[in-house]
């Protein structure tokens, strides 16, 4: 006798599912007209899926608790979006061959994707901690890989196009990590020093909302993860301008929005997150705070 299979089931073979039928879509399109793909020039083109490779990731649904009632649909969205973003990913490898440098992926997609399911997986956990124990360590399942075959010269843009290039955001995510563990230690940079450093390259800088300034009343049990969250915010800008610098002249026209000012956006909007989260645990949660996420380059 067939039974239906648990919902929790169900979403487990739908993302299983998805993941085959992507795998089968990049056998039949290696194996078929990209392999011997012509340009204008007359140059067969070697654009080929097996090529590129594609990246995969930990299965985050596999690990959590039981799901309260209240929120499983929060939990199903964001699942699902991370689906999405591995989906975008692997387009955006494919969109992207023969770009950038050595570091290029791991720059330009990995980083990104890593910041973006930080962002996600941060808030299945908070969506379960508001009725259950808060799941920990969800964290440690947002690193992706490219599967072998990969082409290292493969990029993405942070955000919604395909023009990134080589040497923008490869620590970032091991130095945040690095900050928060250290309780919010000394910057690596000043973020004023270097954006001078970069408009004295012809690099200009990057400015940022203040946060600090936007915050409500905080409540001493918060004090602590907040002070360190906004010590983190400084240091995410500051490594924002020395990359600004760094890598000044590459990539194309949107390569500071694509592969600086988006990551960047990304990590600054899972840090104002945790702030209005810890606010939040004593007191009024402060909304609209990741409309301050954003930033800007100036000449």
């Amino acid at each position: 006798m067939s039974r239906a299979l648990p919902k929790y089931n169900k979403r487990r073979v739908a993302i299983i599912g998805g993941a085959a039928a992507v795998a089968l879509t990049g056998a039949i399109v290696a194996g078929t007209a990209l392999a011997g793909e012509t340009s204008k020039s007359g140059t067969p083109t070697a654009r080929t899926l097996a090529d590129v490779g594609s990246i995969t990731c930990p299965d985050v649904a596999s690990q959590l608790p039981a799901i309260p009632a209240t929120a499983q649909a929060e939990v199903d969205r964001n699942l699902t979006l991370l689906q999405t973003q591995i989906d975008e990913a692997n387009k955006r490898l494919v969109d992207t061959v023969g770009q950038g440098g050595p570091n290029f992926v791991q720059n330009a997609i990995l980083g990104p994707l890593e910041d973006k399911r930080i962002a996600t997986v941060n808030r299945i956990a908070t969506a379960i901690g508001r009725t259950a124990d808060k799941p920990q360590g969800l964290d440690a399942l947002a690193p992706c890989a490219l599967n072998a075959g990969g082409a290292a010269g493969t990029g993405e843009e942070a955000g919604a196009g395909a023009e990134a290039g080589a040497g923008a955001g490869a620590e970032a995510t091991p130095s945040e990590a690095a900050s928060e563990a250290a309780g919010g230690a000394e910057d690596t940079g000043n973020a004023e020093g270097a954006g001078d450093a970069g408009e004295a390259a012809g690099a200009g800088a990057i400015s940022c909302p203040d946060v600090a300034s936007q915050l409500p009343a905080i409540p001493a049990t918060a004090q602590a993860e907040v002070d360190r969250n906004l010590a983190l915010l400084d240091t995410q800008l500051a490594e924002a301008n020395k990359r600004l610098v760094d890598t000044v002249g590459q990539g194309g026209p949107n390569f500071v929005q694509n592969a600086i000012l988006g990551p960047l956006a990304d990590k600054r909007n899972s840090t104002i997150d945790r702030i209005a989260i810890s606010i939040g645990r004593t007191a009024e949660k402060p909304q609209g705070l990741g409309s301050l996420a954003a930033c800007t380059l100036t000449q």
